[in-house]
């Protein structure tokens, strides 16, 4: 069933980069939004990412009429209140500003002593495949907030995401290495089968 073809509901490339690296050999053509600027950015107003995650995909497959994967996924810092959560990537704002959100969750931890920063990264990804033809897995990654960014990989938190059992940040490991154990990784790994079962039964297109 090689060609099948996939949108992933984002113009973010480094989320397209992490997918293509964890679906390369399930026989799929993956596309993103950006082979389709028609269209729009649609709003995520969802109360969890399971809900924006479906949003997203939604209005993808309505828009290219092509099987979709969306994901939806955001910090949870224990020390927040579950904070920042379906709101991470607009922390500080309406701009997506990687560097001010990060600014920000430093901030607000500035007297939570180490012990006290843990947090986890939770993702939901959704694939629509046709009206009401549509499941969503999850996956989380616990790991802990550092005071200050390390590593120059990954993108929004992974410089302060801190992983005790290996020493390093989410942005200090390689894509593969980040795809093992990384929250959208986790994701993936339950999507996979999923996704492989539709691929050979030929629902994909």
């Amino acid at each position: 069933m090689a060609g099948v073809r996939l949108v992933l509901a984002t113009r973010n490339a480094g989320k397209v980069a992490e997918f293509q690296t964890a679906l390369h050999d399930l026989g799929l053509t993956i596309l993103s939004l950006k082979d389709f600027p028609a269209c729009p950015d649609v709003a995520e107003d969802g109360d969890t990412f399971a809900a924006n995650a479906l949003i997203k995909a939604r209005a993808a497959f309505t828009c290219t009429g092509l099987p979709s994967l969306a994901d939806d996924s955001g910090l949870e810092v224990d020390a927040l209140g579950g904070a920042p959560g379906v709101h991470s990537h607009r922390f500080a704002g309406p701009a997506e500003d990687d560097a001010a959100n990060n600014a920000k969750l430093l901030a607000l931890l500035a007297a939570v002593p180490e012990e006290q920063r843990t947090a986890r990264f939770r993702a939901v990804l959704a694939l629509v495949w046709g009206p009401g033809r549509e499941i969503t897995v999850e996956g989380t990654c616990p790991g802990r907030i550092l005071t200050a960014a390390r590593g120059a990989g990954g993108f929004g938190y992974d410089p302060l995401f801190y992983l005790p059992e290996r020493g390093l940040t989410l942005a200090e490991l390689p894509v593969a290495e980040k795809n093992a154990v990384s929250h959208r990784g986790a994701a993936v790994r339950r999507l996979r089968p999923l996704l492989a079962d539709l691929v050979r039964k030929g629902e994909l297109g």
